[in-house]
Formats: C-alpha cells, structure tokens, sequence
C-alpha cells in the first residue's frame, strides 16, 4: 500500500455547502411564505420516511441553511430564523450557515417547540409540510402553537420545492432482491408472521412506511439513499389477503417483481393516497408507525372515515431479532471487514509518522483495502477521518479544503462498509506519536465511562439519559 491513492469509488470531497447562498435562499423563502399568508415555515431535516439518511433532493435544510449534519430543524419567521440542532453539531452548523440570517440553536437548550413557543407571534401563521413530521411530532407542534397563540397550518406542496431552481431528480436506483441465503426467511413467512400480529391487535391494515421494514419485509434491497441499501417506497400489509407494494416501476428488476409480484400486488407511489383513502371509506383500522409514518398519511386516513392508529411497527421487533443465517452473515462481514481495518491500521502506524499523509489519504486507504475483499458493495455512511481539532467534529466530514494533515496528535477514523452478508460500523480513536498526559487522561475518562455503562445494572423504565451519566461522571470528576 502507497500513500498516493487519494481517489474513491464511494464518496467525494467536494464542498457539501455555501453559507453565501443561506442569505438570498432564505429571502426568497420569505417572500413565497408572504404570498401564501404564512408567517413562517419549518424545514426538518427529514424525507417522507423520517430516515437517518435523506437522498439528495429531500435535503431541503441542506439547501437552505448550508447545514448537512443528520438531524436538525430550521425556522424561519419574517424577522428571525433558527437553526436548532443537538450537541453533536454545535460547531459544524456554525460554520456551515450564514450566521447572521440563521442563529444556530442548542437543541438539548432550546428544542423545536420551545422556541416556537416563544418566538411565534401571536396570530401567526406557522406552516409546515405534513409529509415531513411525524403524528407525534405535529401533535407537539400543535400545541406549542397554540401557546404561542397562532396557527400550525399544512402546506402542499412544499414551497421550498419551487425555489430550489437544480434540485436533483429522485433516486431511481435498481431494487434487487435479496438472496434467501442471506436473509434466512422467506418474505411469505414474514408476511404470515406480520398478519398474525395484526390480527392479536385487531388492526385491519399496517402501512410500511419505513424502508427498511419494506427491504425486511419482501427481502429487497435498493440504492436510493447514499450508502445504504434501501428502497424508498411504502407497503399495505392486510390483516387478510395480499399486500401492496408501492415502488416507481422503473426501479424494479424483474427478478424482484417475479418475487414481489408472487405475494402481493406492485403499484405506483402515486397510488398510495388512493388506497389509503379506499380503507378509510371502509372505516378499517390502519396501524402506522408512530416514528417514521408521515401526519399526511393519518390525515388521509382519516378524512375518509377510517381510523389511523399510531404505534409501534411490528416489525421492527421481528427484525431486530437475528435468525441464523442473518448472524453467520454478520459475523462472516466483520471478520472480513475487521481484517481490511486491521491492515490499514498497519499501514497508518508505519506511514503517518513519516509525515505527509493527509486525511483524504486515510479515507482513500481504507476504502481501498475493504475494496481488496472482493465483496464490498459501498461504505456503509461518509468515512470520518479527523486530525488534530477535525477530530472533535463527531461527523466531521472531510473535504479538499477542509483536509488536514496527519501530524502528532490525535486522530479518528469512523467508518463501516456495506457487504451483502452485513454491515460494518467501526470506530477508534489513535494517536501519531507520544501521546500528551492531557490525551492519555481524557481518553482514560471516556474509557472509564464505557466501562461503567457496560457494568451497569438498572431497573426497567430507566432512561437513556440517566444511563448517560455513567458514561459522564468521570469527566465531570476532572471539571
């Protein structure tokens, strides 16, 4: 391995954003939202599927603000606009948007409804696009509203949409199906299962709106969102008789629709609003999952008279719980993957102290010794390589003029890969050189505070963020 291969099949390091364009961006937002009334609007980091991952022409607050980070909501009223985003992204949302149109805003001090709450004038009219927020989530918004003494109004389509001039087509990638090897069960008996469990809930129907209950379900996989496998489309699973499958004909292979087409009926995206409407006429019960099903969907349902009920997906469970073939193939992919890591581990403790090696070098290497496995399919998230203060972004995300190079100190790598048999997601932190006393104690901290959360015994009901202050307490003990 040289340190000359600075090029990747599966990620770029072009520049993800320019808080040049937040100013005039947010302007124009402003003017449309006066025309139709509106008093201000809500941009979440979210698509239709409230996935981790948005394919490039859902990310409406990346176009906006400037900020790419995971997770995230703008708000943008007629004389101020907040971009309010957790611990993770305090600095990189700082330097993403232009900060004198958008103030970026501490989630974990002020959430979403809080400073709605107080920033909403009163009789304001607060819009908001149904497809991209929850049930739950709209119904916290409703009443923060209503503190604030305005109004949460649906607005479709979203006027975002029309503004972004070069907004990327959606994502046609090919769905495959998914060998039965690897998957273990066939999608008829998770079917049968998924009806069984319908049926003790005395539901007549369960929309599929998360993808990768979709790609479980019907044993599919995609490349609609960036790194990950997945399908976007929706399902309804009866409680009798054959489900239906909502994916853009043109993404589907034959081999999947012979196997889709076996079980159920395939229909266009399009087609959804028209069945869903079609249950509600026949006053069914319709489970939706209450973290990824969209208010539009419970409000369509519910216009034509049926009941939407929110909670949890059963699949979510049954997919959580590995059968054999599904764990040999995770274990057969981190062996594989661990010893690509391992090698470029190697090369890393031999290069970096020569000098010369930059970021991009690190990211470039390690893609190139999973690619020596013959069997990657493609990073399993953008790889994180920090050095020196790169290394405090927690997805930090290198690029041609943010690249770094690797001198003594500390530096992370952050990165996964996507085989057929699994996923991969590794981290470590390493240091170049001697590490100072500061970065032996502080990583002896944190080492302390994994330690007392694997060690910990609670009660049921117990919640993360009580658990959290294990993982604290030896970082506080220092100040």
């Amino acid at each position: 391995m040289t340190d000359s291969r600075t090029s990747c099949r599966f990620q770029s390091f072009s520049e993800p954003s320019d808080p040049s364009q937040v100013a005039p961006r947010v302007a124009a937002l402003r003017a449309a939202l006066a025309k139709q009334g509106l008093d201000g609007f809500i941009i979440p980091r979210a698509d239709e599927h409230q996935g981790e991952y948005v394919p490039a022409h859902m990310a409406r607050l990346a176009w906006l603000t400037g900020f790419t980070g995971s997770a995230g909501h703008a708000v943008v009223l007629a004389d101020k606009a907040a971009l309010i985003v957790d611990g993770r992204y305090t600095i990189q949302s700082a330097a993403q948007t232009d900060t004198s149109v958008v103030t970026p805003t501490k989630m974990e001090e002020t959430p979403l409804d809080k400073w709605v709450e107080a920033n909403l004038p009163a009789g304001g009219k607060l819009g908001y696009d149904p497809w991209l927020h929850t049930v739950d989530g709209v119904a916290k918004l409703e009443k923060a509203v209503s503190a604030a003494g305005g109004m949460l109004v649906p607005v479709t389509p979203n006027p975002i949409d029309a503004l972004w001039s070069d907004r990327p087509a959606a994502p046609t990638a090919p769905v495959k199906a998914h060998p039965a090897a690897y998957a273990g069960e066939s999608s008829a008996d998770k079917l049968a299962r998924i009806q069984q469990e319908l049926a003790k809930a005395k539901v007549d129907a369960l929309v599929l709106s998360d993808p990768h209950a979709l790609a479980w379900t019907f044993n599919i996989r995609g490349g609609d969102v960036e790194h990950t496998p997945l399908p976007l489309g929706y399902a309804i699973v009866p409680r009798e008789g054959r489900p239906t499958v909502f994916l853009a004909p043109e993404k589907i292979t034959n081999e999947a629709g012979d196997a889709i087409g076996a079980l159920g009926e395939i229909a266009p995206p399009q087609a959804l609003e028209q069945q869903l409407k079609a249950l509600g006429a026949r006053k069914a019960k319709v489970r939706l999952d209450s973290s990824t099903a969209a208010s539009a969907l419970a409000t369509l349902i519910r216009d034509a008279g049926g009941t939407p009920e929110a909670g949890t997906d059963p699949i979510a469970l049954m997919k959580a719980r590995k059968n054999a073939a599904e764990l040999a193939g995770s274990r057969r992919a981190h062996l594989r993957d661990g010893a690509a890591i391992v090698r470029f581990l190697s090369w890393l403790a031999r290069e970096a102290p020569k000098g010369g090696l930059t970021e991009i070098d690190a990211v470039a290497a390690l893609e190139a010794e999973r690619l020596k496995t013959g069997e990657l399919r493609d990073v399993s998230f953008t790889t994180i390589a920090g050095a020196g203060p790169n290394a405090a972004l927690p997805h930090y995300r290198v690029t041609e003029s943010s690249n770094r190079r690797i001198e003594p100190g500390i530096f992370l790598v952050d990165s996964g890969g996507q085989y057929e048999d699994g996923t991969t997601d590794i981290t470590r932190t390493l240091v170049v050189g001697e590490p100072s006393a500061e970065m032996r104690d502080r990583y002896t901290r944190v080492l302390k505070g994994h330690l007392a959360i694997s060690r910990a015994v609670f009660p049921k009901g117990t919640s993360g963020a009580q658990l959290d202050a294990f993982a604290r307490a030896p970082l506080w003990q220092a100040g």
